[in-house]
């Protein structure tokens, strides 16, 4: 058989179908407020937020090696910013989210160039201690609320729609927005020329330098689009809650470990895995939050049991028994005579 009966393909009958589930999925969630309580829409956007959170985080370590234990920093910068723009710039809290995220960009430069510096341990200690400059600083700022921290003003808030389902209805689809874009972002980023950078990266940064690939920039780019990113959603979860303080806004508990666990059990290094791990996470949270720090217990002791028996993650695992890949990164050859 002639090698011209073969070509290079991404997708696959899974892929395709899965799309096809995503549309039919996507287009159920943005229809939720006719068909959901208020509580439901907010679990729901307090899931796509997670989601978002650990898609990023997924993309920092999974991809880039940039293991961070300090993305705390960008949630609570992009929440105090939209606060900011909206209370003393006049903006509309919608406009106010975009440019969240724009300044979560251009802070995440300088604070690039310094932890770069750092290498493993020390990166990831590097970003925590970023994370408490960030809060300390915040609380220093008496004009938002300093270390007590404040309110979105009411006037403001019923500027954003007519009435309270309104409202409700547009965050919520804020919040799914978010997701959607944050998936899509890392998604054309891994199927570009950076994407086959960052997977040679991962894979050996010795053999990556070799042939010439700049290791430095393409872990600066995904850094500062992460960071951009992150302080978009916490800007988002901010206007959710309607307050805010150093203390929820710059949680390490809250918008780092938790988003670790999820990545961890549903799959580093995949698109699938924080889906999953958002999935298995919030079942649990709903299931046993009322057992107090027992529940912390069990997640922990979730985590351990996932780590030992599939270090790879709940996806990894399928991944590895199935060969079914959702988002179609990687490439196989296919036979075309085969398929026809």
């Amino acid at each position: 058989m002639s090698s011209s009966s073969y070509t290079i393909s991404r997708s696959s009958r899974a892929s395709r179908l899965a799309a096809i589930f995503g549309i039919l999925l996507l287009v159920a969630l943005a229809a939720a407020p006719w068909w959901a309580g208020r509580a439901d829409m907010r679990l729901l956007s307090e899931i796509f937020l997670y989601l978002s959170l650990a898609c990023l985080w997924n993309l920092l370590a999974g991809y880039a090696g940039l293991v961070s234990v300090g993305q705390q920093a960008f949630v609570g910068f992009g929440g105090y910013m939209l606060f900011a723009l909206a209370m003393f710039a006049g903006l509309s809290p919608l406009a106010a989210i975009p440019l969240a995220g724009l300044l979560g960009a251009l802070i995440a430069v300088p604070v690039a160039v310094l932890i770069f510096r750092l290498r493993g341990a020390y990166f990831a200690i590097g970003t925590w201690v970023i994370a408490e400059v960030f809060r300390l600083s915040f609380a220093q700022v008496s004009a938002l609320g300093g270390g007590s921290g404040t309110s979105l003003p009411v006037g403001i808030v019923k500027a954003m729609a007519s009435n309270r389902s309104m409202r409700e209805a547009t965050t919520y689809w804020l919040a799914l927005g978010m997701a959607v874009l944050v998936l899509v972002v890392i998604y054309l980023l891994l199927r570009s020329r950076n994407g086959l950078a960052l997977t040679a990266i991962r894979d050996s940064e010795l053999a990556s330098t070799n042939y010439g690939i700049d290791i430095w920039r393409h872990k600066f780019v995904v850094y500062v689009i992460a960071a951009g990113l992150t302080a978009s959603t916490g800007a988002l979860i901010f206007l959710q809650k309607l307050r805010i303080s150093p203390d929820a806004a710059f949680s390490v508990n809250d918008w780092t470990a938790f988003v670790i666990f999820i990545v961890v059990i549903g799959g580093i290094g995949t698109l699938e895995g924080p889906i999953i791990g958002v999935i298995v996470f919030f079942l649990l949270r709903e299931t046993l939050a009322d057992l107090g720090t027992t529940y912390l217990l069990i997640l922990g002791l979730v985590a351990i049991v996932v780590m030992l028996k599939a270090p790879k993650g709940i996806w990894g695992m399928i991944k590895a028994s199935y060969g079914i890949e959702l988002f179609p990164l990687s490439r196989r050859v296919v036979d075309r005579d085969l398929e026809n």
